[in-house]
């Protein structure tokens, strides 16, 4: 099979890199959505808060791992263009042990600093305890969180599609059915979710480790893994670093902007945050495929820049555009259809059911937008251009997001709140087309 760096049909290349990517986000939304079933069977409000408070905290750790994750998987596929295999096994190398450094580090600080950390994240001391147990539990697995999360970024970059997507789908079915055992059967609550992510995470990074060692000992890998430590240069470490930190800031300042929202909401009370949780976990259906797809995409559409070929490279970009705006249409129109049906599956009371369906109805109304912010923000990341994924993250979750937060709820309380993302969202696409379009303008000028 012609390796999908050299595919020449453009929208057969998409589908080998994107779908794979997809289902791998797909099932990290069901393991999310199977955490709040089973999290939900204890018919505690609070406990549903709990989770929702702590979502922010786990995308923090999985946001340091893409400073190496992220950073490194854009300097591989951009090597890899230019034929330089040695040095993108370095780079993959150096990422590796980094990652596992980092983890151990945030290990030691989030335990130390477990309460303070939870009351940031909007706890109040009816879900206090609740949302320590599950932070307890995250952090005990943040080494192997950023490892497995590390990995699937920079075995894209590898061309290693199909082991990124086993690890990343073998990680949450494993979580799924821990989730079902440790609450369900045994009752541990928010605690045995968290237990069960963690240890999800330690099997994904199991998998990884042994994909390494396999491919180190064959002579037709794409990139020279190998777990020996390579020397990586400074140059390339600081390029790794300063691709990788505007991209870890990226979820940073999603978590920060979430955190704001949640102690918005929870002014409300816990059945509010609930009802928001849930109408979030169900948004995140088209949000993450449209992550899926742009993640995916963005180690060739490096590969094709570090290359040089412009011409295929933008087609790519089309055409991920146009399959990002058809998957958020059509969960745009499912969620206003059977918004409330689907609250039903988590909740019992007809007032946070008929809550929860209005909440959705509201967030979806973004999901079509996402496929040109996110497409956008990956196809600066892949190009090297850090500062401008950068700068489009900053206007999201800083200069538009929160406040806009303060001013809807000022004006129109909780419903102000809820849609605030709608409202930064369409702002946002017509910004990153004209910063797109800027760009391609300005290289164009470059040639002549």
């Amino acid at each position: 099979m012609t390796s999908v760096f050299e595919e020449k049909n453009i929208p057969k290349a998409i589908m080998r890199v994107g779908l794979p990517a997809m289902l791998g986000q797909l099932t990290t939304l069901i393991y999310n959505i199977a955490d709040t079933f089973f999290v939900s069977l204890t018919k505690e409000p609070a406990t549903i808060a709990a989770v929702t408070l702590c979502a922010p905290i786990l995308l923090i750790i999985m946001s340091i791992a893409c400073i190496f994750g992220m950073g490194g998987s854009s300097v591989i596929a951009r090597l890899l263009g230019e034929k330089k295999n040695e040095e993108s096994g370095a780079a993959m190398n150096f990422c590796v042990y980094a990652m596992a450094a980092a983890g151990v580090l945030t290990l030691v600080l989030g335990l130390l600093f477990l309460q303070p950390l939870a009351k940031i994240s909007g706890a109040d001391a009816e879900n206090m305890a609740y949302t320590c147990d599950y932070l307890k539990w995250i952090f005990a697995g943040a080494p192997f969180i950023m490892l497995a999360n590390g990995f699937v970024h920079l075995f894209r970059s590898a061309g290693m599609i199909r082991q990124s997507t086993v690890g990343l789908v073998l990680g949450n079915v494993i979580n799924m059915i821990l989730d079902y055992i440790f609450i369900a059967i045994w009752g541990w609550g928010t605690a045995g979710a968290a237990l069960a992510t963690s240890l999800g995470f330690v099997c994904a990074t199991v998998y990884y480790m042994v994909c390494m060692i396999r491919e180190s000992s064959g002579e037709t890998a794409p990139v020279p893994l190998t777990l020996k430590p390579l020397p990586p240069k400074p140059v390339m470490i600081r390029n790794i670093v300063s691709i990788g930190i505007p991209g870890a800031l990226i979820t940073v300042l999603m978590s920060v902007s979430n955190i704001v929202l949640n102690n918005y909401i929870s002014i409300y009370g816990s059945d509010a945050v609930a009802s928001y949780g849930i109408a979030y976990k169900l948004d995140m259906i088209p949000i993450l495929l449209s992550v899926g797809l742009s993640q995916g995409v963005a180690p060739l559409t490096g590969y094709c820049y570090g290359g040089n070929e412009k011409k295929k490279m933008s087609d790519i970009i089309k055409y991920t555009v146009l399959y990002g705006l058809a998957i958020g249409a059509v969960f745009t129109a499912i969620f206003i259809l059977f918004g409330k049906l689907l609250a039903a599956i988590f909740l019992t009371e007809d007032v946070l059911i008929e809550q929860t369906g209005y909440f959705l109805r509201i967030l979806c109304l973004s999901a079509p937008l996402l496929g040109v912010i996110n497409t956008m923000t990956s196809y600066f990341q892949a190009l090297g251009k850090a500062l401008k994924s950068l700068s489009i993250t900053i206007l999201r979750n800083a200069v538009l997001f929160i406040p806009g937060v303060i001013l809807l709820n000022h004006f129109w309380k909780l419903n102000g709140v809820i849609a605030a993302q709608p409202v930064v969202e369409a702002l946002l696409t017509v910004i990153c087309l004209l910063m797109y379009f800027r760009d391609i303008n300005a290289g164009r000028k470059q040639q002549v």
